[in-house]
């Protein structure tokens, strides 16, 4: 039997707590199939939460908490967890994030994090995360509006986004909110590190019509790609892979309609949201 993947818990907190599971299960004795029997719960689970990949319900971690004689810590450590604005597959991107000198960006569904309004963040946090509460998607909305701070520094990113025209359609928030939004993103689009094309339905099929396409590009460091679906996200480092996924964008940026022509296109988009449109605020 191969020995256990060696876990760096300062890592991240979910390391942490997985550090701490395995320790307390190797000392009492029981396999991964054992404790995950005890719960029950399957014991690829237990592997996972061991891993830190994945992060157990709030029951199952104060029933590992009270199996595993924890006394409290492993439940302290769940809440610890929970309250952090952002999961770590998140943080492990936005640690680049804050290192990169380019970004390029197709976004699938919505405005890009570092070109929302306050308004439209908090909207699409409050639908995504409906089991929050009205403090928790505050925290939230406010951690997202400080990595815009990113773009406000002496020497700024290049932000290259394409949004698909879903994007600048979809009414979230009403019509006041995406009217606002959208003004947002060409005011935004005048710097002259930012730049915003629209990828039109007339456009057709594309390659990029899995999900949203992030890459980073550093001054002294290998570029990386990131693909982010609705609750989750991979950072790709592996050269050829990353390669592979900017000739994507590169395909999808070269369809997309030019940054003038889409800052038309987005200009006449807004004049459908002129007036009040159902579920508006």
């Amino acid at each position: 039997m191969p020995a256990p993947k060696e876990l760096d818990p300062s890592t991240s907190l979910a390391a942490l707590y997985g550090v701490k599971v395995r320790k307390l299960r190797t000392r009492a004795g029981w396999t991964q199939r054992e404790l995950g029997d005890k719960i029950p719960i399957a014991h690829s689970r237990i592997a996972q939460f061991e891993l830190g990949n994945e992060t157990p319900p709030q029951d199952v971690s104060a029933a590992l908490d009270k199996l595993l004689g924890a006394e409290g810590d492993l439940c302290d450590l769940w809440g610890h967890i929970k309250r952090t604005p952002f999961p770590d597959w998140v943080r492990k991107f936005m640690e680049r994030e804050a290192r990169a000198s380019a970004m390029h960006k197709y976004m699938a569904h919505s405005v890009p994090g570092l070109l929302q309004t306050e308004a439209y963040a908090r909207e699409l946090l409050r639908h995504g995360n409906p089991w929050s509460t009205s403090d928790e998607i505050e925290e939230k909305v406010t951690a997202r509006l400080d990595r815009q701070g990113l773009l406000a520094r002496p020497t700024p990113p290049l932000l290259w986004v394409v949004l698909d025209e879903a994007v600048i359609r979809r009414p979230v928030g009403g019509a006041v909110v995406m009217r606002e939004q959208l003004a947002y993103v060409i005011e935004c689009a005048k710097a002259p590190h930012v730049e915003v094309q629209v990828m039109p339905f007339a456009a057709g099929g594309h390659s990029v019509m899995g999900g949203s396409l992030t890459l980073l590009s550093f001054e002294n460091a290998p570029a990386v790609a990131y693909i982010e679906g609705d609750s989750s996200g991979e950072l790709v480092e592996d050269k050829t892979a990353v390669a592979r996924h900017s000739y994507r964008y590169d395909l999808v940026h070269a369809m997309a309609l030019s940054p003038a022509a889409s800052t038309a296109f987005i200009r006449k988009a807004m004049e459908g949201f002129s007036t009040c449109t159902p579920h508006s605020t």
